[in-house]
C-alpha cells in the first residue's frame, strides 16, 4: 500500500514504512484503548494525535477501544465523556465503538486452553504472600504451594471462581513462566481476578475479570492491530504480550511498540493524581481549568487545533523528557492571536472623569481585530465618565510606566489623548476617583502640535459598561516537576485561581459561552461554558499575552 506524504517522520512512521514495503503487514490499523475510570489528559490526546493520525497517513484505521476490565472504577459517564473529547479534538474511530468486554468468551476460553497447557494455575494464596513471593529486582521470586496443581484440579478451581465460590482475594488465575525471571512482569502474573460488582455493560454475568495485560493482548489479536502503540512504562510488558499470544491458538500476532509519556511541567499526569487533587477539594472537578484534562483545557479555553499543534510541536520518542508548560501556552497564544476577536475589560476598575468632555456619550467603532478586517467592526460608547485599571495610574512616574501619571499624558485605546490633573482618595488613602482632561482633537490621530505620547491604555464606559467576573488561573503547583514529590498535594499554588470582579465593554452581552477574546493588554478569555451567562458574565483566562520562545528539550 502506498501511503500518504508525511511531513513528520519518527521512529514508529519508520517501522511502519518498513513493514509495509516487507509487506509485513498490507493495511495498518491501530487503536485507543483508553481505561474508562477518569477523564482523558492532555497526554492521552499526544496518543490520540499518535494513532488516530497514523491511521489517517497511511490509509488505515483506527479504533476506540475501551478497557473496561475493572468495573469497581470505570463509569459510563468516563466512556461518554473520553468520546466527546476525542471527536472534539477533530478525530473519528473506525467502525463501532469496541470494548474489551466484548471478547470476554474469548479471553476465557483463552484461559482454559492455557490451564489446559499447564501454562497457567489458579493460587489460592493471599494477596500479600503473592506479592512477597513475587520477589524484587535483586531477588528472585518463589513458587507458590499451588503451582503444582494438576491441570484438572486447576480447572476445577477455576470453573469454581467463575461460578463465584470463592470470595474475592481468596483466589485468581495465574500464568506459569518463571518466577526467576529478570523481568518481574513475568513472574506467574495474574490473568484473573475475582470482582462481585456489576459491569456497566455485562452487569452481573461475570464475576471474574481478566487482567489489562492478558485482555490487552487478545483484543488487539482479535482486532488485527497491526502496530499496538503504548509507553514507555509498558515496555517490560511487552514480554508478556508476546507470551500469551505464543501460547493461544490465535493466528494474528499484533507487535507492541512503545513510546514516551508526556510529562508537562507544573502539573501531574496520572489519573490517579488527578482524581486525589478532586476527592480531596484541592480542585473542583475533573473539568477544573487548572488540571491538564482536555475538557480542564477546553474550559480554560483552548482550542482543538491549539491542542493538535501542540502534539505536532512535541513529536514522538523514545527517550522521556519534561516539556514545558509554555510550550502548550505558546500553541493556544499563536492561535488565537490570529483568531480571536479583540474587546476591553478591566479587571480592577477604578473611576476616571475626564471634566472638559460633554455629559452626551459618544459611539466609536472598533475593528475586531487589528489584521482581519473581514472580521468586522463594534460599536463601542465612551463617555465622560469611564473606568481604567487601577494598576494603570500612577501618582509619580517610574522608569518602567508607560500607563497615566498625575500631571502627565496618556492615549486611551482607540479613543482620545488624556492628561491627569488631580485625584481623590479615601480614609484609607486608595485612590477613588482620577480628574483628567482631554484633547477633543486627538480621536485616533496625533496631536497637531507634534508632541509624543508613549503610553496606551484600556477602559470601559462607567455609564454603559458590564458587570463581569473575571478567574485568573495560574500553574496549579509551586515547583516545575511535582510528579517526584511524595506530599505532591502539599505543595498546591494558593493562587492558582484568583477572582476579580470588574467590567467590561457592553458589546460583550451577546458573548456566547466558549466563546475566546483578546482583552487588549490584559491577555486571552473565554467566556465560563457553564457558569457564563447573559446575566451573569463569567471569563475565565486562558493564557496571557506575553509570547517567550520556549526550546523544547527531548
Amino acid at each position: 500500500m502506498n501511503n500518504i506524504n508525511i511531513n513528520i517522520t519518527n521512529f514508529i512512521h519508520k517501522i511502519i514504512d518498513k513493514d509495509l514495503s516487507t509487506c509485513k503487514c498490507i493495511n495498518v490499523h491501530t487503536r485507543f484503548p483508553p481505561e474508562p475510570n477518569g477523564y482523558l489528559h492532555i497526554g492521552h490526546a499526544k496518543s490520540i494525535y499518535l494513532n488516530f493520525n497514523i491511521a489517517k497517513n497511511y490509509l488505515g484505521k483506527c479504533n476506540l477501544r475501551f478497557d473496561d476490565t475493572n468495573p469497581d472504577k470505570e463509569d459510563v459517564k468516563y466512556i461518554n465523556a473520553i468520546q466527546e473529547d476525542i471527536k472534539w479534538l477533530g478525530f473519528n474511530w473506525s467502525g463501532n465503538v469496541k470494548y474489551s468486554s466484548d471478547y470476554f468468551n474469548n479471553i476465557y476460553q483463552y484461559a482454559i486452553e492455557l490451564i489446559k497447557k499447564n501454562l497457567a494455575y489458579v493460587d489460592q494464596s493471599s494477596p500479600d504472600v503473592i506479592k512477597k513471593y513475587r520477589g524484587t529486582l535483586n531477588k528472585s521470586g518463589k513458587n507458590s504451594p499451588y503451582r503444582s496443581n494438576t491441570i484438572k484440579k486447576n480447572l476445577e478451581l477455576f470453573n469454581k471462581m467463575r461460578l463465584g465460590e470463592f470470595e474475592e482475594g481468596k483466589a485468581c488465575l495465574r500464568a506459569k513462566i518463571d518466577m526467576s525471571s529478570p523481568f518481574i512482569i513475568m513472574r506467574d502474573p495474574i490473568l484473573y481476578r475475582i470482582k462481585f460488582i456489576d459491569h456497566h455493560k455485562l452487569g452481573n454475568k461475570w464475576c471474574i475479570y481478566p487482567m489489562y495485560d492478558f485482555a490487552h493482548c487478545v483484543s488487539d489479536a482479535l482486532e488485527g492491530i497491526t502496530h499496538s502503540l503504548c509507553t514507555l512504562e509498558f515496555q517490560d510488558n511487552r514480554q508478556l504480550y508476546n507470551w500469551i499470544l505464543n501460547n493461544i491458538s490465535i493466528n494474528y500476532y499484533p507487535k507492541q511498540y512503545e513510546f514516551s509519556r508526556l510529562n508537562l511541567t507544573y502539573t501531574v499526569m496520572s489519573k490517579r493524581k488527578l482524581n486525589q487533587l478532586i476527592t480531596k477539594n484541592k480542585v473542583k472537578s475533573w473539568d477544573d481549568p487548572r488540571i491538564p484534562t482536555i475538557s480542564g483545557l477546553r474550559r480554560k479555553g483552548y482550542t482543538a487545533s491549539s491542542i493538535r499543534e501542540f502534539c505536532k510541536r512535541i513529536g514522538v520518542t523514545k527517550q522521556d523528557n519534561i516539556i514545558q508548560i509554555e510550550v502548550l501556552e505558546s500553541c493556544i497564544r499563536n492561535d488565537l492571536n490570529k483568531n480571536a476577536p479583540r474587546a476591553m475589560a478591566v479587571l480592577n476598575p477604578v473611576k476616571l472623569i475626564i471634566e472638559n468632555m460633554p455629559i452626551n456619550k459618544q459611539i466609536l467603532t472598533m475593528y475586531n481585530h487589528p489584521n482581519k478586517t473581514n472580521m468586522g467592526t463594534r460599536q463601542v460608547p465612551f463617555s465622560r465618565e469611564l473606568y481604567i485599571d487601577r494598576n494603570d495610574f500612577y501618582e509619580k512616574a517610574n522608569q518602567q510606566c508607560k500607563g497615566l501619571v498625575l500631571g502627565k499624558e496618556v492615549r486611551l485605546r482607540n479613543a482620545y489623548i488624556i492628561k491627569a490633573n488631580r485625584i481623590d482618595k479615601d480614609l484609607n488613602g486608595n485612590i477613588t476617583t482620577i480628574y483628567c482632561t482631554y484633547d477633543i482633537n486627538t480621536l485616533n490621530t496625533n496631536p497637531i502640535d507634534g508632541r509624543k505620547i508613549k503610553g496606551v491604555i484600556h477602559w470601559v464606559s462607567l455609564l454603559y459598561g458590564l458587570k463581569a467576573e473575571f478567574r485568573l488561573y495560574d500553574h496549579l503547583f509551586t515547583i516545575p516537576n511535582p510528579s517526584i514529590e511524595k506530599n505532591y498535594l502539599e505543595i498546591i499554588n494558593p493562587n492558582s485561581l484568583v477572582i476579580k470582579n470588574g467590567v467590561v465593554e457592553p458589546s460583550l452581552i451577546t458573548a456566547k459561552s466558549g466563546k475566546s477574546y483578546q482583552f487588549e493588554r490584559e491577555g486571552y478569555f473565554c467566556a465560563d461554558i457553564y457558569d457564563h451567562t447573559s446575566k451573569k458574565l463569567v471569563f475565565n483566562r486562558t493564557v496571557g499575552l506575553k509570547n517567550n520562545l520556549v526550546k523544547i528539550n527531548i
